[in-house]
């Protein structure tokens, strides 16, 4: 809603109404600074697109709301009657006050509640009276969680004995009753779903955040057990849904909705495992709440385990100078040299000088077997090197410009140079009997990667061009041009057939999905800066991006969700380069800094499956 055009009122815009608790909101803001207890309260309706809450113990205080249609005003009036006289005010316990301006007195005497009385629970239902170390900290979390989310806070001491947890308040006064053994009959409902920012670097949730919404998660769920008799038994992964600790979530959400729970909370007959005679303060469902298995939060290290100098490395978006082997070793294009530096013994060697052909390096690329590395150079040619022996091998030409672009396939190697030639070519045969040339691009090629079934070849160019390519024709057999920028990034997915994640340049700043089965775009997410590179994790369904202007981060997605796992920073350069380790757990990445960061990003995910022996007799047929 829209807050009121005129009057001395509380300006403010209505968005949910979850049970009993009305939420607003500031006009100009997204997260919510108060909540008001719809109870002991009088709603009159001001006009026919206006109305106001009148509370008790506030009377001097009118909070007055607009809507949009005389409709959805009386449907609002309506909502708020039924839940102002839904529940009857029972086993209270205090949230916050405020002492009267006016009178100087605390607005919960004129009901009979003093500090003695304030958090008292009735002995019903099997629960006994709240242990007051336990009560204590479940105050002061509730104080710790407001702190982190929401402007509300406690502002005067909740106990004689607690500790002076205060600030300032300029809101009015409510408290929540206690709702502990009462089974409900209205459920929470998600009225509105969170909209999906454009700008995902703002959803970007490091480690130390996930922890702490877990924990959150966790006393959210004992809380409401605790207070309002929930019936929370189980607590989700904190990355799944916006809403995991609700009891439903409806597929149709109209803006208010109120139905009979169809799954009815477990009583103290029910036969649950929880013993009777259990000395815990906590319920029957908190208890199986704590017991119950906690998934392992996901963190992921903010700052790299290894930071190597990379003098003379190049910051030109259009190379490929870093790339890992399957034997752990390291090459790294820099300047005029190729060095290799071994992950094993942290030792570097220099594999060859192109100082005396008057040339430099301006891609790498290793064998899938690990014991050869091509060299491409600036003058067009494309050197193949035996690392263990440190001899050059041979020298392929065919490209009259750099090549910027090299990926083997086995004993083949493509290679993608600025004349916008591929050339394909098998080493173990004459260059001229082996060669396909393959073109298709109208610009530089600076993109090459084959499906892990190597039966097709991305290729990506300065032309916004993405091109598919098969063994059998040298036309493409796919080409996408929905790039608004130079592709360079571009990653097979090893966990899904035909998927082909690219990235564009900085006037483009997306990454793209494509089903190359079907010829099909899949989905598309826009980064905010430009996309230098793309790798797939070899054992769970997510990538990581680097990426240049403006932000120079790294950034960990999940798939298809596309949600943010991790945001990596460091390099004050853009990240032009980035190789992942044999164990698929590591990555480097280069950029114009002349630094090579080293992250853990990936985790290797165990098998699940049971080892069954050999000598079982149920697993062999007899």
């Amino acid at each position: 809603m829209r807050g009121p055009k005129k009057g001395d009122v509380v300006k403010r815009r209505l968005v949910k109404l979850v049970v009993n608790f009305l939420f607003y909101f500031r006009t100009d803001e997204e997260e919510p600074i108060g909540a008001l207890l719809l109870e002991q309260c009088r709603v009159e309706r001001e006009d026919n697109l206006t109305f106001s809450i009148i509370f008790l113990d506030e009377a001097e205080r009118k909070y007055q709301f607009e809507c949009d249609s005389e409709e959805q005003c009386g449907e609002w009036i309506d909502s708020i009657i039924k839940a102002s006289y839904e529940f009857m005010r029972k086993n209270i316990i205090f949230y916050r006050t405020e002492i009267h301006k006016l009178t100087g007195k605390d607005p919960l005497e004129q009901y009979g509640i003093s500090d003695e009385t304030r958090f008292q629970r009735e002995r019903s239902h099997g629960h006994a009276a709240m242990d007051q170390d336990y009560e204590s900290r479940l105050l002061r979390q509730i104080n710790i969680q407001n702190e982190n989310a929401s402007p509300v806070k406690v502002v005067r001491a909740l106990t004689p004995t607690s500790s002076p947890l205060s600030s300032p308040s300029k809101h009015g006064d409510r408290f929540i009753p206690s709702r502990a053994g009462a089974n409900w009959s209205v459920n929470f409902h998600r009225i509105n779903e969170i909209e999906k920012s454009h700008n995902q670097n703002r959803k970007t949730k490091d480690g130390t955040t996930d922890s702490s919404k877990a924990d959150g998660l966790a006393y959210s769920a004992l809380l409401k057990n605790e207070l309002l008799g929930a019936g929370i038994e189980k607590v989700q992964d904190p990355q799944s849904e916006d809403r995991r600790l609700l009891p439903s979530s409806p597929a149709k959400r109209s803006l208010f909705s109120y139905s009979v729970s169809t799954k009815r909370a477990l009583s103290e007959e029910d036969g649950n495992t929880v013993s009777p005679y259990s000395l815990s303060p906590v319920s029957s469902n908190s208890q199986k709440l704590l017991r119950s298995p906690r998934k392992p939060t996901r963190k992921i290290s903010k700052i790299p385990f290894k930071v190597l100098d990379a003098p003379e490395l190049q910051d030109d978006f259009y190379l490929n100078l870093v790339d890992w082997s399957s034997l752990n070793v390291l090459s790294v294009g820099l300047g005029t040299c190729v060095y290799l530096w071994s992950a094993c013994t942290s030792q570097v060697t220099r594999l060859c000088d192109l100082s005396v052909e008057g040339d430099s390096v301006t891609s790498v690329g290793w064998s899938e077997r690990g014991n050869l590395v091509a060299v491409g150079t600036h003058k067009g040619y494309v050197q193949i090197w035996d690392a263990a022996a440190g001899k050059k091998l041979s020298v392929l030409e065919g490209h009259t410009a750099r090549v910027g672009a090299l990926a083997w396939n086995a004993d083949q190697l493509s290679s993608g140079s600025r004349d916008r030639v591929i050339l394909q070519r098998d080493i173990r045969a004459p260059p001229l009997q082996s060669e396909r040339r393959l073109q298709g691009h109208r610009q530089e090629v600076c993109g090459l990667k084959w499906s892990t079934d190597h039966q097709l070849l991305a290729s990506g160019g300065n032309d916004n061009k993405l091109l598919v390519w098969n063994h059998s024709s040298v036309l493409p057999v796919q080409q996408y041009t929905e790039h608004l920028a130079a592709v360079k990034a571009i990653a097979w997915s090893p966990h899904q057939h035909g998927l082909l994640a690219s990235g564009g340049g900085t006037a483009d700043r997306c990454i793209r999905f494509w089903n190359t089965l079907t010829g099909q775009p899949l989905q598309c997410t826009d980064t905010g800066s430009q996309v230098c590179n793309l790798a797939w994790s070899k054992h769970t369904n997510e990538l990581v991006s680097t990426h240049g202007y403006s932000q120079n981060q790294i950034l960990v997605w999940k798939y298809p969700s596309l949600t943010q796992v991790a945001k990596l920073t460091g390099h004050s350069y853009r990240v032009l380069y980035l190789a992942m380790s044999p164990d698929g757990e590591a990555i480097v990445t280069g950029a114009g800094d002349e630094t090579l960061r080293f992250w853990n990003v990936f985790s290797k995910m165990r098998s699940t499956k049971e080892s069954v022996s050999v000598l079982n007799l149920f697993t062999r047929i007899r």
